[in-house]
């Protein structure tokens, strides 16, 4: 490759993490730090909920900042005054048996309800929030008595989620449980999805683990995850099917998870976690240049699906059935650990021949050439992973810092994980 082609793509990487970065910087909800749900640089807002902050997204945003602090965006000192900020405010804020509901009210810190009966703990929101978490208290391990206090309010913090009261006494997680409707949500987590990383720290709770069987039974379905088939001439290594019409699922199943845990010679008894990534983003890519349903724009430069925007509202966009013409720019673009070259590809067309489709935050959420859509908004879990993942791709510094937590390693351990590091 010459050399100023190397330096274009160094470049275009450089913009894109500083863009979706400023998302969680100065997009921030200002009393909390935290990540706004969603920025609409159309000012038109559902519910008026401009305000309110996710979880989730907030948990993705903590491992960006962490890209802003290495790739030069902010100082290290920077950093330290915002995480001492969104911490001291996960601490007061409503928690249920340890674990925040998906939505705060970002001013107050009292719960807002997702949905009617989704008022109360979220453990998988939890679970992404505790994952950044976790990375930040590693980066700043070691370092002065302020570094020192904010790992130690990180790890009471960790220390205080009940993963295993969110069993039931059953040999399964449960997603939700809420002060006003206890269970009724009944939504236990098991077979393939973005959950994974849930169960790893569940397991690896220093305060209080679930056991084995709760991920054997629980989330593998007593082995049955491991019951694969072959999609566009590769095996999707698990079973996506358990919560899908399709073979495949959408790409963030490929991201949420692995923002810190690294899939990188990552086994079990269940899969091979790097092939498990690199099959799926690779049968997504292969999709779009089948592109069955003929849609306009789909090839090597435009690929990739996920839950986004859509025309229609928010959308769990795959291939398959659920492909409605949607081309959301988180999917290829976190994907780069696992496809390189056709994620660069995709960079390039959207800075380079697509620019309207890129504004403050970067890329917008979703767009669809078919139907000549588009529109000027964003979503915390959507811009999140793009820094992250790239940044695992360039250096490893998040898949660093997260796996070299002592908890982290019991736990993988505990469940029969192998890692090659």
């Amino acid at each position: 490759m010459q050399e100023a082609e190397i330096s274009l793509e160094d470049s275009l990487m450089d913009l894109v993490q500083y863009q979706t970065f400023q998302y969680f910087w100065d997009g921030a909800e200002p009393v909390s730090g935290m990540a706004r749900e969603r920025i609409h640089m159309d000012n038109v807002y559902p519910q008026n909920d401009q305000n309110t902050v996710t979880l989730g997204g907030s948990g993705f945003g903590v491992m960006a900042i962490l890209v802003g602090i290495e790739r030069g965006f902010i100082t290290r000192e920077q950093a330290l005054e915002r995480f001492q900020r969104i911490v001291a405010y996960l601490g007061k804020a409503d928690r249920f048996h340890g674990a925040w509901p998906h939505w705060l009210d970002g001013p107050t810190g009292k719960v807002k309800p997702f949905s009617k009966k989704d008022d109360g703990g979220d453990l998988v929101e939890t679970a992404f929030m505790i994952q950044g978490l976790l990375a930040v208290a590693e980066y700043y391990k070691g370092g002065n008595e302020a570094e020192q206090q904010l790992v130690n309010d990180i790890q009471q913090l960790w220390e205080t989620v009940e993963w295993d009261w969110y069993t039931q006494g059953e040999d399964v997680l449960y997603w939700h449980w809420s002060p006003n409707y206890g269970w009724d949500m009944n939504f236990p987590v098991g077979g393939y999805n973005e959950c994974l990383i849930m169960y790893v720290l569940a397991a690896s709770s220093p305060t209080h683990p679930i056991s084995p069987a709760v991920y054997d039974k629980g989330w593998a379905l007593n082995g049955d995850i491991a019951k694969d088939t072959v999609y566009y001439g590769l095996n999707t290594v698990l079973n996506f099917y358990e919560h899908n019409d399709d073979p495949i699922g959408p790409l963030f199943w490929a991201h949420y998870s692995y923002l810190g845990l690294n899939p990188k010679g990552l086994k079990d008894k269940y899969a091979d976690y790097w092939k498990l990534n690199v099959n799926h983003a690779t049968i997504h890519y292969r999709y779009a240049l089948d592109n069955p349903k003929q849609y306009k724009g789909y090839g090597e430069n435009q690929w990739g699906f996920t839950s986004s925007y859509s025309m229609r509202g928010y959308a769990g966009h795959r291939p398959g059935k659920m492909d409605l013409g949607v081309i959301s720019p988180t999917a290829a673009l976190s994907s780069f650990p696992y496809t390189p070259e056709q994620s660069m590809n995709f960079l390039k067309y959207l800075y380079l021949d697509a620019d309207s489709l890129v504004g403050e935050y970067g890329p917008y959420d979703a767009y669809s050439q078919t139907e000549n859509w588009y529109l000027p908004r964003y979503l915390a879990i959507d811009q999140g992973p793009i820094p992250v993942m790239i940044e695992n791709y360039r250096s490893g510094l998040l898949w660093d810092l997260f796996m070299r937590n002592e908890d982290v390693q019991a736990g993988l351990a505990k469940l029969g994980f192998t890692t090659d590091q």
